[in-house]
């Protein structure tokens, strides 16, 4: 059974940083995309970013492109999301999510999810 655990939520200032983190149980995970999103209240669940599986290509929302950082650690098996600059808008949970030997930014193409880890930004 593959699982997803996200860490390293929590509540921070306008213009602070997080990092997020998801440790993945999956048995090859360097074959797999590894995709950030969010999910604010009342809204659609929407991309943030992702690391492809195959040659190290990375996507971003037009919203978080030069203050949110995706990596990963095939070693570890963990994806990380360094979050700069952040802003109230930012505010959701957030969720990592596996999909195997695709690149895709679609969150109906990824079959793997974590439970998700809450983001607070205050003004």
């Amino acid at each position: 059974q593959v699982h997803l655990v996200e860490s390293g939520g929590g509540l921070v200032q306008a213009g602070g940083s997080l990092r997020l983190s998801c440790a993945a149980s999956l048995r090859t995970f360097s074959s797999y995309t590894m995709g950030w999103f969010r999910q604010a209240p009342g809204q659609e669940r929407e991309f943030v970013a992702a690391f492809a599986w195959s040659n190290g290509i990375t996507d971003y929302a037009d919203s978080v492109k030069g203050r949110f950082t995706i990596s990963r650690d095939n070693a570890k098996n963990t994806v990380y999301l360094q979050m700069n600059s952040l802003k109230p808008e930012d505010t959701a949970v957030y969720y990592c999510a596996a999909e195997f030997r695709r690149r895709v930014v679609v969150p109906t193409e990824y079959t793997y999810w974590g439970q998700g880890t809450q983001v607070t930004v205050s003004s």
